[in-house]
């Protein structure tokens, strides 16, 4: 299946969810990600604002602050993504593509912070589906010491996600 049309069928699948299914998996994801080795050893995480129906990173955002680790959410600029650091997620404004982002007060700067990336559909091998616009892959490019962690919903696992060269694969993913 090409990206266009394994975009699609994902999307279609995300919005087949109630509210409800939503939620139970996005706190059974929060679960799991809090019991990983990664997760425990991260002093910072990077993680980003949920946008429809996608995990709903917030609460295990908030359970990451309350754990004692520095939050970042990221902002896009000139077609570069950067992270700022967040201690309220209500402090937010429309960005690029409409997305809640940070105010850049704040820059985060720890090149070995746990990103959490989002997509559609992921692999077993850590192949990740985006959303078309590359702005993880080349802001990992920039600074691969990052550990990198996919939370999704089981459906979006998928046999083989059709990558290329430049596409960079998560060093573990999470589904429920």
């Amino acid at each position: 299946m090409d990206k266009k049309a394994l975009r699609a069928l994902i999307r279609e699948k995300k919005r087949a969810m109630t509210p409800a299914e939503i939620e139970e998996k996005s706190a059974a994801l929060g679960r799991l990600l809090a019991q990983t080795a990664v997760y425990q050893a991260a002093k910072t995480v990077y993680g980003y604002y949920p946008q429809n129906q996608e995990v709903r990173l917030l609460p295990i955002l908030a359970r990451a602050m309350a754990d004692g680790k520095k939050v970042a959410l990221p902002k896009i600029t000139g077609g570069k993504m950067a992270f700022f650091y967040v201690t309220d997620f209500t402090l937010v404004a429309p960005g690029f593509g409409g997305i809640p982002e940070p105010p850049d007060a704040c820059p985060a700067e720890d090149e070995t912070a746990l990103v959490i990336l989002p997509g559609l559909a992921f692999d077993r091998a850590g192949r990740r589906l985006g959303y078309g616009g590359g702005f993880y892959d080349r802001f990992l490019a920039l600074e691969p010491g990052h550990p990198t962690v996919a939370l999704c919903y089981d459906f979006q696992i998928v046999p083989e996600v059709p990558a290329e060269a430049y596409d960079l694969p998560a060093g573990l993913v999470l589904w429920a």
